[in-house]
């Protein structure tokens, strides 16, 4: 139990306990969909990064329809007539396959039987059609096409936003299966190298073209929520989508400025780039801070037609996207690595420095991973270490205040300032569950205890009285804190300070330095109450002497009390003795130590630190109230040389 509990009060502990809530709460809204828009603009970002240099594809060429190519013919749709111009003119130079994304279900005067007659004639000829959705009527395709493989469907998948980044291979309208445009070409371009469709060795229901077997997209695949599913889909990877694509405007082909061999064994794909026809999409690309114009269809086409031969001839595979529970275990990493480090990183330079670093961190791996083809949780992963991290950070500074105070009201005016910034740097290890952890240790206690003080108590006016203790319990305070020691108690008219804590010393000559400083302090001590009889003598005030005890040894340091009176002090017999050592023999004080109005008496177990540097006299050796074994005692009346201040600087 007490190791749990320790456990608990422990900063890692803590981040690790917030990180795994914070990972928690991360999953779950993104499990609810409020992360998708995030997590497809991180997509984007990564088809940005990792298509920037990608070539257009050699293999794919485009014939685009512009507004300066329909001003030219004078109207719009292009007549039957000019379209089997055209056509018959890439024929000639014998391209691979030919992709007409334009629809053509009506005839459109001139030249039906021209353009039937091509379209009956060429086998490498694709058009397109649409299957008929909620809001839109089907489109059928040219009526000599009707019933062939030499169809396919144009429709694409837009996310929220209008963009696409999905492509689809086939639709099912409830009676019929239909491939894409884009499959249908790129089948027919792949069918001269002997590549056909064939399901997956391992999974059936998968289509395998050529070198790679397509997975199909699931409805929370990646960073998608219940998105629609419907049909056969891939993630788009747009290589070669900023590229400067291979293409020739219908001007150019109608008046042959078109080189054969720029067209032969090609994929060549017709469409619209004109503002004035409504066959503009939105990918990737446009989702960052850059206006750019939005991407024709036959464009989009081309492709998803360039990864699919990608993924035949190459053995390129589409995106792929983690399994739900290695997507939690990635998430869920970050938020306890962000609670762990939040614990390290304290100051604020260092938390600021360390969370940037940690946010750089998943982006690369997460860009990285990309360009080997998998799309892991970006923007949630993101927030689980950022939102781990503050929150910690948040905790460990809301604690930090509440000890710190904890500590000033205990130590910060009993101690140097240099003594209560050591005790602050050294918190973790001073500090248990909110108050300050016990500790065993070595230090020198020092009790002074004023002689007649009860006398004169009972002749001054209480005011009086108080204001003439104050005065000479100030004074010593401030020597006690000067000489490196910290108040432990005042009792009436008695003082306590220990040297030696609450910073535990780890060496003997730390020891010895205490025992120096507690010896000193009490010279200072005589010094100074000398000059405050002279003062309150001159003002007819009474004079008063102390007693003071010292000794060295084992103490336990910690505190008592309840969270409202909280009070650090030291316990054990090294306390008792020195408390012994201050009320020895009242009645003789002033026979052992002369006319001084200061008795210091020291144990035997300090004056083995003191070296050869005081005036000591033996005492003798007695038995001390309560104890068994004899403590040896010295009556210290000062230095042997009047040098400098013995105490050194505490070394936190």
């Amino acid at each position: 139990m007490n190791i749990l509990r320790r456990l608990l009060r422990s900063s890692a502990a803590v981040g690790i306990v917030i990180g795994t809530v914070t990972a928690l709460g991360v999953l779950g809204i993104r499990a609810v969909g409020y992360f998708q828009t995030l997590e497809l603009l991180a997509y984007d970002w990564c088809i940005r990064q990792e298509t920037r240099t990608a070539p257009a594809d050699p293999r794919i060429v485009f014939i685009t329809i512009t507004e300066r190519d329909i001003h030219s013919l004078g109207r719009w749709p292009l007549t039957d007539e000019v379209l089997a111009r055209a056509l018959g003119l890439l024929i000639q130079n014998r391209p691979r396959m030919i992709g007409l994304d334009l629809y053509r279900d009506l005839e459109v005067p001139p030249g039906y039987d021209k353009l039937e007659a091509i379209f009956k004639t060429s086998p490498q000829i694709i058009a397109v059609t649409k299957f008929a959705e909620k809001d839109t009527d089907a489109i059928p395709p040219p009526p000599a096409l009707r019933g062939t493989d030499q169809v396919g469907v144009n429709d694409f998948v837009l996310d929220p936003g209008g963009v696409i980044r999905r492509g689809l291979l086939e639709l099912d309208d409830g009676e019929s299966t239909a491939y894409s445009f884009a499959l249908r070409l790129a089948l027919g371009y792949l069918e001269r190298d002997g590549i056909v469709p064939e399901p997956d060795a391992t999974n059936p229901e998968h289509l395998r073209l050529g070198r790679t077997t397509l997975i199909p997209f699931e409805a929370n695949d990646g960073g998608y929520a219940d998105a629609d599913a419907r049909g056969y889909q891939i993630l788009l990877d747009y290589r070669g989508g900023r590229a400067e694509i291979r293409s020739f405007t219908l001007s150019d082909l109608l008046s042959e400025r078109i080189e054969p061999v720029a067209i032969h064994d090609k994929i060549v794909l017709i469409g619209s780039a004109a503002d004035s026809v409504p066959d503009l999409f939105h990918t990737p690309y446009h989702t960052g801070f850059r206006t750019l114009r939005p991407t024709p269809g036959v464009v989009l086409h081309g492709l998803v037609v360039s990864q699919l031969l990608r993924a035949a001839v190459e053995g390129v595979p589409p995106i792929a996207t983690w399994t739900d529970e290695r997507e939690w275990a990635w998430i869920f990493a970050w938020g306890v690595l962000g609670g762990l480090v939040a614990c390290w990183a304290r100051s604020p330079l260092r938390f600021s420095l360390t969370v940037t670093g940690g946010l750089l961190v998943v982006a690369g791996i997460a860009l990285i991973l990309f360009w080997r083809g998998w799309w892991i949780p970006l923007a949630p992963s993101a927030v689980a270490w950022l939102g781990a991290s503050s929150i910690v950070a948040a905790f460990i500074s809301s604690e930090e205040k509440k000890q710190k105070a904890l500590l000033m009201q205990l130590f910060s005016r009993h101690v140097s300032p240099e003594v209560a910034e050591a005790i602050w740097k050294e918190r973790d290890q001073f500090m248990d569950g909110g108050r300050p952890r016990s500790r065993k240790a070595v230090a020198t206690v020092l009790f002074m205890d004023f002689r007649g003080y009860t006398t004169l108590a009972e002749k001054m006016e209480p005011q009086a009285l108080l204001d003439w203790l104050n005065a000479y319990l100030g004074a010593m305070a401030q020597i006690v804190i000067e000489h490196g020691g910290v108040i432990d108690d005042y009792a009436g008219d008695a003082l306590k300070a220990n040297f030696g804590v609450p910073l535990v010393r780890g060496s003997e000559q730390e020891i010895g330095r205490d025992a120096l400083n507690a010896v000193a302090c009490a010279l200072a001590m005589r010094k100074e109450l000398d000059r405050l009889n002279r003062h309150h003598e001159e003002q007819q005030l009474p004079s008063v002497g102390v007693r003071i005890g010292i000794y060295t040894g084992p103490v336990v340091a910690g505190s008592v009390g309840t969270a409202q009176r909280l009070k650090y002090t030291t316990v054990g017999d090294t306390v008792n003795i020195a408390a012994r050592l201050e009320s020895f023999g009242r009645e003789r004080a002033e026979q052992m130590s002369g006319e001084l109005t200061c008795r210091i008496l020291v144990g035997d177990s300090t004056v083995r630190y003191l070296g050869d540097l005081f005036l000591l006299e033996r005492v003798g050796e007695v038995s001390l109230k309560g104890k068994e074994q004899k403590v040896g005692i010295f009556a210290l009346s000062g230095r042997k040389v009047q040098d400098s201040l013995v105490r050194e600087e505490q070394t936190p």
